[in-house]
């Protein structure tokens, strides 16, 4: 049942499952850190230079994890899927290549002033560092959901003795799902910053620790996500014509829907049957999937019988995991408006009930972004460059021992690593912002560096 392929793509899935983790937060504290340290710059009230201070810590540690995690996955490709890496190392390699020298090189530049150049150069230059690793954290999501993108609606090439041969490097780079797919990640990603953030403020707020300090962060942070919620609902449904327009099969595993139909309806529940074709217990809307994917009621939603079930994706994990997402972003949605509501009846820090539930919702956003991503992926397949290039092709020639091996040795090195990302993280949540800091002259920090220059 679990030969070395499917072994192997369980290991490549959980490491970059693993690893996404840490840039989705790191995308969305970039743009927050920024926001905040311009607050300082402007007012000079120390109670932003604190804030800065703090969720910078929170910023170097995810930066560390993403960078370990993701390290390893370039070596699991050549190992576990040379085919892959010889077919198609012509169009990923030069991406990967460029997101090294536009992102990695700049943030890795001024990751260092951003992190210890608080006394050390002028708040503006300090500033500047800090938005430009905020750029690179973004450039570097351009390159990777571009190369991503072209897996899933490749363009700009030609096929020689089974390699792919880039002759237009502007429909690689801008293949038709790209733009959609890349804003829609950046948003995922700043969605799941602001719940993350909402969370620990929500804590402070319920634990009364830290109370200017965490109003501070939990009202920008529950006002953003009154405006990204919505706006990622209309994206996700713009991302969801592309798939529906170039990957037809993936939208027929997302809706559950086996036959070809015009004015297919939406199923809310139900449990996909692959045995049978079929699914158990259905909850539907008449035509609503229809209307979803094709703006129309009449729309023609291909079915997954019109393939043969070799070359359909694995069902349940695509129908489970889209509605996993969507359903985490419409909860976003309600307690956005919800915040909304007691801010205006001015119990936005004092409603233990709202607070509650932030804290519970401090990790949905990493996991509708995981499942965000399983929708994608596994929607993809079998193919791993969409109905050009095999998965099952690509696979190296390894026993299904080797693979368990080391699959179980990562699970185990992901684990104690993660642990004491973890441990580090909670010390640093259960210790707070610097009380020093919060009550600093909001001149000092002239103060010390003239009195450095003397």
């Amino acid at each position: 049942m679990f030969d070395a392929t499917l072994l192997s793509r369980i290991q490549f899935g959980f490491t970059i499952g693993f690893h996404i983790i840490f840039p989705t937060l790191n995308l969305g504290l970039g743009l927050f850190l920024s926001i905040m340290e311009y607050r300082w710059i402007k007012t000079r009230d120390p109670l932003y230079l604190a804030i800065c201070k703090f969720w910078t810590k929170v910023f170097a540690l995810t930066m560390g994890m993403g960078i370990v995690s993701g390290i390893v996955m370039s070596y699991e490709l050549g190992t576990n899927f040379p085919g892959y890496t010889y077919a198609i190392g012509g169009v990923l390699g030069p991406l990967f290549a460029y997101e090294v020298l536009t992102a990695f090189f700049l943030e890795a530049g001024f990751l260092g002033v951003m992190l210890f150049g608080w006394n050390k150069v002028s708040p503006r230059l300090h500033y500047l560092a800090t938005l430009l690793v905020t750029i690179g954290t973004m450039i570097s999501a351009f390159w990777i959901m571009s190369a991503n993108s072209w897996m899933q609606t490749p363009a700009g090439f030609i096929k020689e003795s089974g390699r792919f041969i880039v002759n237009d490097w502007l429909q690689v780079i801008f293949n038709p799902s790209f733009i959609p797919r890349y804003i829609h990640m950046l948003l995922a990603s700043y969605l799941s910053a602001c719940f993350f953030v909402a969370g620990i403020s929500a804590w402070y707020l319920l634990k009364q620790k830290h109370q200017e300090f965490a109003k501070s962060c939990f009202s920008l942070v529950m006002a953003a996500a009154l405006i990204l919620a919505p706006t990622q609902i209309l994206l996700g449904d713009m991302v969801g014509l592309y798939v529906h327009k170039h990957q037809p099969l993936k939208t027929a595993a997302m809706e559950g829907l086996w036959e070809t139909t015009s004015g297919a309806p939406l199923i809310l529940f139900g449990i996909p049957d692959t045995t049978q074709e079929m699914n158990h217990w259905e909850i539907k809307i008449p035509k609503l999937a229809s209307l979803i994917n094709g703006h129309k009621w009449d729309a023609k939603l291909i079915g997954l019988k019109s393939v043969a079930p070799e070359q359909r994706p694995v069902v349940p994990i695509v129908f489970y995991s889209f509605r996993l997402m969507v359903g985490i972003g419409l909860l976003f949605i309600l307690i956005a408006v919800w915040s909304l509501y007691l801010r205006f009846k001015n119990q936005l820090y004092s409603n233990k009930w709202l607070l509650r539930t932030c804290i519970l919702m401090t990790p949905l956003g990493f996991i509708a972004t995981l499942a965000g991503w399983f929708t994608a992926e596994s929607g993809r397949q079998p193919w791993v460059i969409y109905q050009q290039l095999l998965t099952n092709d690509t696979a190296a020639e390894l026993s299904a021992h080797q693979v368990a091996i080391s699959l179980t040795a990562f699970f185990i090195v992901y684990g104690v690593v993660f642990s004491c990302y973890l441990f580090y993280v909670f010390k640093l949540l259960s210790h707070g912002p610097d009380k020093h800091e919060l009550k600093t002259n909001p001149d000092s920090i002239f103060t010390y560096m003239h009195q450095e220059i003397k």
